[in-house]
């Protein structure tokens, strides 16, 4: 599986560590920037990491700024997105296993790495549970 990971500029450093956290549970990553010292606009980031996963370039997303939330908006403009903010791992786990989300953004001002590495490591590791949850999956892509 393909995760696309985003940043603005205050959250690449934490983009690499989240990138590394998801390569070590098997993952393959694709970068979409930005790159070290380059100012950023998250609604740009965000969008591309919306795309991707929705047009299937990437199976997930996770996205970083200093808050997560302007990202997560930006990604949550595009057709087929359900991106979360999450500052801590229950959330994180049950927006998967109910929600099906598919794209997940932390702050980079709010937690820590190791908190963020735990968040994303319990996004990944849980699975969409379907059921009852499926039908209200649906009613969620039906919006637009």
């Amino acid at each position: 599986m393909k995760i696309a990971v985003a940043s603005d500029h205050v959250g690449v450093e934490l983009r690499h560590e989240l990138a590394q956290e998801a390569r070590a549970l098997g993952y393959e990553i694709l970068d979409l920037g930005p790159a070290e010292g380059e100012a950023a606009d998250y609604p740009v980031y965000g969008e591309l990491v919306g795309r991707a996963v929705s047009a299937g370039e990437a199976d997930l997303g996770i996205l970083v700024c200093g808050t997560g939330v302007g990202i997560s908006l930006a990604a949550n403009r595009v057709p087929g997105i359900r991106a979360v903010v999450c500052s801590e791992p229950f959330t994180a786990e049950l927006s998967r296993r109910h929600n099906n989300s598919n794209v997940i953004a932390v702050g980079a001002r709010v937690v820590g790495a190791g908190l963020a590495r735990a968040i994303v490591r319990a996004w990944l590791t849980a699975e969409f549970e379907g059921g009852r949850h499926a039908r209200r999956v649906d009613m969620l892509d039906a919006i637009r």
